[in-house]
């Protein structure tokens, strides 16, 4: 047999079942080996098929898996966006390669020897768990534990590279089915630390009068729905990060929100008055503390769980007790002990909810436009706990959905905020509707983003999937806008049609690929005919009108200082100010309670 046909078959034993994919040369006999063998499902553009990949995982609660497979050359380098995403986000990511023959390969010295050759494992070596070349065929273990390297322990992507002649190579299957240990999965010490951590972590909560944990993307969905029950009954005030955020109920009487660089304005002011967080699978990066790290959580003892050691010792934020231990064991652990109860601060959270509401009463918008927020708390309302939610990964449209959507629990919401890359949204909802074809889909994108890769419309149609497109049209690049405005004074350039930057007419566009799309009117979801396009099977697209000159707010400001250098607010000062006699009573534990001028 084919050297490429046991490739697949091995992929095959691990529970890959879908690929992703944009046709070439450089990859025809592994192409010809999935086309038996797996559910195929060619993109138009090869970034598609690794976001697609990326959150087809991501989404997955049962054992099946996708890979992406790429050719040679501009295969490769039209992928690596997708490969950063997952290294940044820590997901599992399989990416198949295609390379000329090794006879064909410069080897460095000259550029280039082999039509399309590029060194695609140099390129993405710094941003995988493994990049590797296979110029002759490898063995079972060998190929398997290449694989594995991405999916246990700290997760990440994994380039393989498969030269031309490899994968054409005629093989005898019994010389390479060397026997395999299989999957470590949580290593033991990772285990143990945070059985041992546990009791010393449970006491720490019963002492504090103001404790919070943090639930980040460490926390799987599936120990968040085993723990559901224990964690809502918890005293303890419970936050998500954005990553997340369909780890616990919008609606749970102890659930605070996430707090964030641009997060809710109630979670930042909450989580700076704890006295404790315990952080559970969250790196606490800077998008999670803020630039002004340093005064995250003063009041706080923090203690934080990651299995990578790096995290817990890169200096910021301060971390009292950090704990290279497995999250999910760990929260097990202390929440199977007595924690307290902590009455009076799950009253201050609640009070504090009703205090600031999500959509902010300071951010207005103009007549004939939909209000963002109470746009997205209208879409909140109107989604099922069946649903597949995409957030986009950049812009305006991004952020109003993390500060304002309340999630569902049974909802798989999924995001890539380490990238913050434009343009991820159409390719990143494809992914989760094919994993999840049953289940509606629902994409939130800005019409900037959406441009970058529209052309994936042609995948939603062909395909006819469940997905239901919201795209926020407000003529350009909001966040570059809000950008040039508050720093440059208003000078724009390439945001807007104004400034020379294109965008399609929707109705046709949508048109042109058989999707059906309706333009909503200024009062959202309320417009007639809305619901019976939401609700039927199939894709359908429904445009938003927002005002280009909406502004985005609560934010966390930046300030040039009086020595010109630039200073950021704590999370807790968001822009604007509050209400004097609002910031006494929703900050009673700080001192600093507005943003003084420099």
């Amino acid at each position: 047999m084919k050297y490429s046909d046991l490739v697949v078959d091995w992929l095959s034993e691990l529970g890959y079942t879908h690929c992703f994919f944009v046709a070439g040369g450089n990859i025809m006999h592994l192409l010809d080996g999935v086309r038996s063998r797996m559910t195929c499902v060619p993109v138009v553009h090869e970034v598609a098929a690794g976001i697609a990949v990326e959150y087809f995982n991501e989404a997955q609660l049962a054992d099946k898996r996708a890979f992406a497979m790429v050719t040679a050359g501009p295969g490769l380098t039209n992928v690596v966006t997708a490969i950063a995403g997952a290294w940044l986000e820590s997901r599992e990511l399989l990416i198949l390669g295609g390379q000329v023959k090794s006879t064909d390969l410069s080897n460095g010295a000259v550029r280039q020897r082999g039509v399309q050759e590029i060194d695609g494992v140099a390129i993405v070596r710094p941003i995988t768990a493994l990049s590797q070349r296979i110029e002759r065929p490898v063995d079972r273990a060998t190929f398997l534990n290449y694989i594995e390297s991405g999916r246990t322990g700290r997760k990440g992507p994994v380039f393989l590279e498969f030269c031309l002649d490899a994968q054409g190579a005629p093989v005898n299957r019994e010389d390479l089915e060397k026997p395999w240990s299989g999957s470590q999965g949580i290593a033991p010490a990772h285990i143990s630390a945070a059985q041992a951590s546990a009791e010393k972590v449970a006491e720490m909560v019963r002492a504090a009068e103001r404790p919070v944990f943090l639930l980040g993307a460490g926390v799987s969905r599936e120990t968040a729905t085993e723990l559901r029950a224990d964690l809502e009954r918890a005293g303890v005030a419970l936050m998500t990060t954005w990553n997340g955020i369909d780890r616990v109920d919008a609606s749970a009487r102890n659930y605070a929100g996430r707090p964030n660089l641009h997060g809710q304005r109630r979670s930042n002011v909450l989580i700076q008055q704890a006295d404790l967080v315990v952080a559970f699978g969250s790196r606490l990066g800077i998008q999670q503390t803020g630039f002004n790290w340093q005064q995250y959580t003063t009041l706080a003892k923090t203690v934080q769980y990651d299995i990578d050691p790096a995290e817990l010792e890169k200096g910021h934020p301060r971390v009292d007790v950090p704990i290279n231990g497995d999250a999910n064991t760990a929260l097990r652990a202390i929440l199977g002990r007595p924690l307290g109860e902590h009455r009076q601060w799950l009253e201050f959270v609640s009070f504090v909810k009703t205090k600031l509401p999500l959509r902010d009463p300071q951010s207005v918008t103009s007549a004939g436009y939909v209000n963002p927020y109470e746009f997205i708390l209208q879409l909140s309302g109107a989604s099922s706990k069946e649903d597949v939610v995409i957030p986009c990964s950049s812009g305006g449209a991004y952020v109003t959905m993390m500060q304002a959507f309340e999630q569902k629990f049974g909802q798989i919401i999924i995001n890539n905020k380490g990238l913050a890359s434009m343009g991820y949204g159409l390719s990143a909802a494809i992914g989760a509707s094919m994993a999840h074809r049953e289940r509606r889909t629902i994409l939130i994108e800005g019409d900037g983003g959406f441009s970058q890769n529209l052309q994936e419309l042609a995948t939603v149609g062909i395909n006819s999937l469940w997905l239901k497109i919201f795209i926020f049209s407000d003529e350009g690049y909001a966040s570059i806008r809000g950008t040039q405005r508050n720093y440059f004074g208003g000078a724009y350039l390439g945001c807007d049609p104004k400034t020379g930057l294109g965008f399609p007419d929707w109705s046709k566009l949508f048109e042109a690929y058989a999707i059906p799309a309706m333009e909503l009117g200024e009062r959202g979801l309320e417009t007639p005919g809305f619901n019976a396009l939401f609700g039927q099977p199939g894709p359908a697209a429904f445009i938003v009108p927002i005002d280009p000159a909406q502004i985005y707010q609560p934010k966390l400001p930046s300030r040039v200082t009086a020595s010109g250098s630039m200073e950021s607010a704590p999370l807790h000062l968001m822009a604007p100010d509050l209400p004097p006699e609002t910031a006494r009573e929703v900050m009673p534990f700080l001192e600093d309670r507005t943003l003084e001028p420099a």
